[in-house]
């Protein structure tokens, strides 16, 4: 069953058997209560609780104490105690004995345990339920500290691997998991491996699908048939990359194991764009700048921005900033502010909202072959128009879905060049700018003052240029349809 977990869970704990084994505490565990690998349970607190039913104010892997004060007189409702602390989480039940209350352990409470799987603990007088805590206590620092050694080591080495590319690194991962790893890229292709499956089990690529699903930075487990436990998430710097890191393993992994699986996806994001983006568009723009455009298969989309408001504080200004969001090395920085961006994986409409809060307002064309890009350019033009109209990213209609599916390109070029011809002619007689004062005329829904404002005239002159364009045209741009055939004429020019 694949499980999300966003963030993921670190908690410090220690195994039940770290408290029943230690001497100073005089614990005894009622065998018949230990299901196996019950002594294996872990252990995130101690504490006492005399309540009736405290199922509430449980957060799970308690090791619950308690001296009966309230315990029921009925084996039923004894029962139901205990089924309510199994369902709160409990690791394990102590059960204090105490002189002139109880001196010996419940009959019916035992039953209980036993039916329900609750490990069960008599807790001799002498020993104070403040000890047992204590003792807990101390033991829960020490893993911590364990932990973070383990942590430390582990963040020191893959560091170094990280500097022998991708491949070392996973191998790292790997041993210092002891798991197999998996990088998984675009259509669950391998990108890099040590000792994964192949092809990868259905359970995993179900897993990967879930995890692609989602949003922001998370993570996703699920258990195999066979028992392995994987746990998958994106590699940094970004949640929605488009590599994600899947390690596999037959026991379970715990907050120090994921600690180091985020540390080796954090590198693995720095090391090289997780492998084989950069190196995919790399060989896409060598292909188009030696004119072998046969060999630039696949899709690309362009994103552009221009400044949204006050624009990008510095460092969101800056290439790397932009690459690392988009996820790819082929990005261009203009004055404007204004950047462009070829990319493989198309960023979410969730990503290029992020971008607009950080300054940047974003929009992203249809996509197209590598060779076709410069008529993504044009399109991105409109759509930067569309995006400044309604102060939101903008993302290009799914051809499918558009108008533009149903027009070919030839009849769609030779019908705009027909319908913006007579203002191109008087653009060319004078410097009127008709065309551009039409297109961002109809982007901002005929609104004078901010078609004015962002063509640096006054909203008189727009007016005036209206009136030019309706003479010259003889058309009514009071007319919806009229204004749609003439904002796909600008879109097809």
């Amino acid at each position: 069953m694949t499980q999300i977990h966003d963030p993921v869970d670190s908690d410090v704990n220690v195994p039940l058997r770290a408290v029943v084994g230690n001497p100073e505490l005089a614990i005894d565990p009622v065998v018949e209560t230990l299901r196996p690998g019950a002594l294996d349970a872990p252990v995130r607190w101690a504490h006492v609780s005399e309540l009736r039913d405290p199922a509430p104010y449980l957060l799970g892997a308690e090791l619950l104490l308690t001296a009966g004060v309230n315990l029921p007189a009925e084996p039923s409702e004894i029962d139901h105690y205990v089924r309510r602390l199994v369902d709160g989480g409990i690791s394990a039940l102590g059960f204090g004995l105490t002189p002139g209350a109880y001196e010996t352990l419940p009959p019916s409470l035992r039953t209980a345990c036993v039916r329900h799987g609750l490990p069960l603990l008599v807790v001799r007088p002498r020993t104070p339920f403040l000890a047992i805590s204590r003792a807990v206590s101390v033991a829960l620092a020490e893993a911590g500290q364990r932990e973070q050694r383990r942590i430390a080591v582990a963040r020191e080495a893959l560091t170094r691997a990280a500097g022998d590319g991708v491949g070392e690194l996973v191998n790292a991962l790997a041993g210092r998991l002891r798991a197999w790893v998996a990088l998984v890229g675009v259509g669950d292709v391998l990108a890099a491996d040590h000792g994964a499956p192949s092809p990868l089990p259905g359970e995993v690529r179900e897993l990967v699908a879930t995890l692609r699903a989602g949003r922001g930075i998370r993570s996703a487990t699920t258990e195999l048939a066979d028992g392995t436990h994987v746990v998958a998430q994106p590699v940094y710097p970004q949640a929605t990359a488009s590599h994600l890191i899947v390690v596999g393993r037959t026991s379970r992994f715990d907050g120090a194991d994921r600690a180091i699986l985020s540390v080796g996806a954090a590198l693995l994001g720095l090391a090289g764009r997780a492998g084989s983006d950069a190196a995919g568009l790399g060989a896409v723009a060598t292909a188009l700048l030696l004119g072998e455009t046969g060999a630039a298969d696949g899709e690309r989309r362009l994103v552009a921005g221009i400044a949204y408001r006050r624009g990008p504080h510095e460092v969101a200004a800056r290439y790397d900033w932009l690459r690392a969001r988009l996820d790819t090395p082929l990005v261009r920085l203009r004055p404007g502010p204004r950047f462009d961006a070829i990319v493989e994986e198309p960023p979410e409409i969730g990503d290029l909202d992020r971008l607009r809060a950080d300054g940047w307002l974003a929009v992203l064309s249809s996509p197209v072959p590598p060779d076709r890009l410069p008529e993504a350019a044009a399109e991105v033009e409109l759509l930067l128009k569309r995006a400044s109209a309604l102060e939101r990213p903008v993302v290009a209609e799914p051809s499918g879905l558009g108008l533009d599916a149903l027009i070919a390109p030839s009849a769609a070029a030779g019908f705009a060049a027909k319908a913006l011809a007579p203002l191109r002619e008087l653009d060319r007689k004078g410097d009127r700018e008709l065309v551009d004062t039409l297109r961002t005329w109809l982007a901002h829904h005929g609104g004078w003052d901010r078609t004015a404002a962002e063509l640096g005239v006054h909203r008189n002159s727009v007016r005036h240029r209206i009136g030019q364009i309706e003479r010259a045209l003889e058309v009514d741009l009071a007319d919806p349809e009229t204004r749609m055939r003439l904002w796909f004429a600008l879109r097809w020019s």
